[in-house]
């Protein structure tokens, strides 16, 4: 059955542009299924970023993932929240595969092929679009992990696209001092407050950037927010992050800037306020953790945290595969339109 189809991917091929290309399953192999793609969501920030030709020539896609391989050269297939429902199983595996739905970090195309390893079977309580937040979702979590905010903390996250967003509204399920986003786009900062206690300011606005920086004066501690997420993808944020820091804080550092150079003043407060930066990405997790944390564990807790966050509701657009080259040019064009964009995949 496999050789018989013909799959159609999504390639990367130039700056600001991508294309639909035809091409032949190879035949299933006995232990691995074949997937129908019912849809797949874009990630904003990392695919921009590869669209803008902005991402590190020569560089790995992503040496975890078995789907991602190659480098971030054009062209290149890319994506990693696909929801599939299977179609065929090889001859080595259980027929009672067929008819499940599955998540995989596959790029966009319309069929895909896997090993059971590499799959995340869907319960019936989660629907294709909350499994498409899957990925976005893992990564808010292990920013949490990372982060490891303490009950009581002053907590500040730049960025509110779908990362900056679900971090916060796992943030904002715990009793913290404060927790204040920033976004220079409006509809983002309009959506994040609608998170329990949480207040949304344009570090633009320069008098709303200086209430901010000073507000926590006023209560008993050091000044300066004890935890910050630097998750906008701009590397002057990191710099406006810094101010916000105080004695011992903690910055974590969830952007790719990619090739974007970043300029940083450490010459000052920084070094003599001991201020820590950390880097965060979801393909590892903290060898302080990993001793109890693993790959599927974390899988687990995000399935379990998707019908309580509910990530339906940041969907802004929803565009058949067909279209695809409408939402890159949606993403790059009118970021302010785009905060997450799903692939849907007809028959």
């Amino acid at each position: 059955m496999a050789g018989e189809l013909i799959r159609r991917s999504l390639y990367f091929v130039a700056p600001g542009a991508v294309e639909i290309r035809e091409e032949p399953l190879p035949a299933l192999a006995p232990h691995r299924l074949l997937l129908q793609t019912r849809i797949s969501a874009i990630s904003a920030g990392t695919e921009t970023l590869i669209l803008r030709g902005e991402a590190p020539a020569g560089l790995a896609v992503d040496e975890t993932i078995a789907s991602l391989g190659g480098g971030l050269d054009f062209p290149l297939k890319y994506g990693y929240a696909a929801v599939g429902e299977v179609i065929a199983a090889g001859a080595d595996l259980d027929p009672g595969w067929v008819g499940r739905r599955a998540f995989a970090f596959n790029p966009h195309e319309t069929h895909f092929q896997a090993a059971p390893g590499d799959l995340l079977p869907l319960p019936a309580t989660i629907s294709d679009e909350q499994a498409a937040f899957i990925p976005n979702l893992e990564t808010a979590l292990n920013l949490l992990h990372d982060g490891a905010p303490r009950l009581g903390e002053r907590v500040a996250v730049f960025g509110l696209g779908i990362v900056g967003l679900l971090t916060c509204a796992l943030l904002a399920r715990l009793p913290l001092e404060c927790l204040v986003g920033l976004d220079p786009i409006r509809a983002r900062r309009e959506m994040a407050e609608t998170l329990a206690g949480l207040r949304a300011v344009d570090p633009a606005d320069l008098q709303a950037f200086k209430a901010i920086e000073s507000a926590p004066s006023d209560r008993p501690g050091p000044a300066g927010f004890d935890l910050i997420y630097e998750l906008s993808g701009a590397p002057q944020a990191l710099e406006q992050a810094l101010a916000l820091a105080g004695f011992h804080s903690r910055i974590v550092i969830g952007s790719w800037y990619g090739r974007k150079p970043v300029s940083l003043d450490l010459g000052g407060r920084f070094h003599r306020d001991r201020v820590r930066l950390i880097s965060s990405q979801v393909s590892t997790i903290d060898p302080e953790l990993s001793g109890r944390w693993d790959k599927k564990r974390r899988l687990a807790a995000v399935l379990d945290l998707l019908p309580i966050v509910d990530p339906t509701r940041f969907i802004s657009q929803r565009l058949p595969f067909d279209r695809a080259q409408e939402a890159y040019t949606l993403l790059l064009d009118q970021p302010q339109r785009a905060l997450q964009i799903v692939l849907t995949y007809g028959d």
